[in-house]
């Protein structure tokens, strides 16, 4: 047997139950959002809200290597008519290319995302939403594996999946081609390889661990937070926001460094995590998310006909200069992208501050029509409206005080990453709507969802209690868990026909605008 300097199974409790399930019940919980996910995802047959930029963006990207302008305007889509009618010709005609390059406000990753489901299927509505739908489907698995991990328990892993599945807004998002669902869902694997590192290096140093060590082992390798880096490096490449959650989950997991050598009792932690620890994850954490970053923008870098491209020049004195006046170019480019961001401050009738999007006040309606249909009423109503499920967001709301008040009680790791997670995604925007008075949006808040489910569950653990309580805590506990899950899903079930844009009467619809703060303005 092998003699442990220190116990596995202290560092890194076990798992409830078999491998098998671990899998088989998240796969069938992924597979259920899937369902949801792709059924009637050409529906609308319609370019829904902003849509208009980044599916058309996206298949510039297929095409030419950068985005380019397309015909029309707001106030004229010319292109978005040709394309729900099949015709592809979309394209602003220049007397030189260059002219023609569009200015635009976010990284290309998530736009090649989308590319690729166009690429596949063509420029339709199916299309364009196909990689949005298939990164939804899969962030419900990750989610349920990742609270599996946390919480070695599969049924609450599935329960986590489940929740997601059933949220409003992460099913929306799931069937529109936005950026967001593509940040949300790197920002998410991220965080779970950072979850899986936490477990592989605390069995590693219970591995390598030396009596009586200062500063404990070094622990080699670490492939699971490289992954984290160059997920959230991905995650940065779609929105520049991911770089709040690189951020904070650089600072977390070395944290978790500190407890796991405080733990396994080395006589000086602190010093062992900055000497040991520091310098691997600062390249994991630091140079590949910039790798990354850089790396998505390799289109533009070899094509002489992007915004700012400045090809001529750059071409004009040798390799050396070329790299160097690209570089320059590139970074006028960032610093452009980021005085946009910054100064963005149209009104949009469905704008909100970010202190009022946990109450889900001024959701997004991505699609609206009204007039005779098929629905059997004088009068249907055709709609997707951006909203999350509202008794799953009052339970996260409610979870999240709690996980406070456990947190402060006990620093459990598990009850802090989530409420970081959470504050990451949420608390900056505060800053940008005092400063800026920026233009924001509800579905700016996709990627914490999946720490409020997770803020949920942790909750629906403790309700539950430890496997060996007493069998009438466990029955309680159950009871008021299973509750919540059914409510959720009644809840979800209602809104659904708005959430995916079916033909409703009339006053069916209204009555499922529960806020009339959902609606621009009350409808004659």
């Amino acid at each position: 047997m092998k003699n442990w300097g220190v116990s596995p199974h202290r560092l890194v409790p076990p798992f409830q139950g078999s491998t098998l399930q671990g899998w088989l019940g998240p796969l069938l919980v992924a597979a259920f959002g899937g369902i949801l996910r792709f059924v009637r995802l050409g529906e609308p047959h319609a370019v829904v809200f902003d849509e208009t930029y980044y599916a058309k963006d996206a298949y510039s990207l297929l095409l030419f290597g950068v985005e380019r302008h397309t015909l029309g305007d707001a106030k004229n889509p010319v292109a978005d008519k040709r394309l729900i009618t099949g015709n592809t010709d979309i394209w602003k005609q220049c007397a030189e290319q260059v002219d023609c390059a569009a200015f635009v406000s976010h990284p290309p990753l998530g736009k090649w995302m989308i590319g690729a489901g166009e690429w596949l299927f063509g420029m339709t509505p199916f299309g364009w939403r196909f990689a949005a739908a298939v990164v939804g489907t899969l962030s419900i698995l990750v989610l349920a594996r990742v609270a599996r991990r946390m919480t070695r328990s599969t049924l609450l892993g599935c329960l986590a999946g489940l929740l997601l599945a059933l949220d409003g807004l992460h099913l929306v998002l799931s069937r529109t081609a936005l950026l967001d669902i593509f940040l949300m869902f790197w920002v998410l694997a991220g965080f779970a390889c950072l979850v899986a590192d936490r477990d592989w290096a605390r069995l590693r140093l219970a591995v390598r661990w030396t009596p009586r060590s200062e500063y404990g082992p070094r622990l080699g390798p670490r492939p699971w937070r490289l992954g984290a880096g160059l997920c959230l490096g991905a995650a940065c490449a779609v929105k520049w926001s991911g770089v709040f959650f690189l951020v904070a989950f650089a600072v977390l997991s070395l944290v978790w460094d500190l407890g796991a050598r405080r733990a396994a009792g080395a006589r000086e932690p602190y010093r062992g995590a900055l000497a040991l620890d520091l310098p691997p994850a600062t390249a994991a954490l630091g140079l590949a998310p910039a790798l990354v970053f850089v790396g998505s923008w390799t289109s533009w870098f070899v094509n002489d006909d992007g915004w700012g491209r400045n090809w001529e020049q750059a071409t004009g004195h040798g390799p050396l200069f070329f790299v160097a006046d690209s570089a320059r170019s590139w970074l006028k480019y960032q610093l452009d992208v980021l005085g946009y961001h910054t100064g963005l401050t149209d009104y949009h009738p469905y704008m909100s501050d970010p202190w009022s999007w946990p109450a889900l006040f001024r959701p997004v309606t991505f699609h609206y029509e009204s007039g005779p249909g098929a629905c059997g009423a004088a009068k249907c109503s055709e709609t997707v409206i951006g909203v999350g499920t509202p008794a799953l967001w009052l339970a996260a709301a409610l979870a999240l005080v709690g996980l406070l008040a456990w947190y402060a009680r006990t620093r459990d790791w598990r009850a802090g990453a989530v409420l970081l997670g959470y504050a990451a995604g949420w608390l900056p925007w505060f800053y940008y709507a005092l400063s800026d008075q920026r233009t924001m949006y509800l579905f700016y808040m996709v990627p914490v969802v999946p720490f409020m489910v997770l803020a949920v569950v942790l909750v629906a653990g403790l309700a539950l209690g430890p496997a060996d309580a007493p069998p009438g805590r466990r029955a309680t506990g159950a009871a008021a868990v299973g509750a919540l899950a059914l409510v959720v899903l009644v809840n979800f079930w209602w809104l659904y026909p708005v959430l995916t844009g079916e033909q409703l009467p009339h006053a069916d619809w209204w009555a499922r605008m529960l806020l009339r703060s959902w609606v621009e303005k009350a409808p004659e």
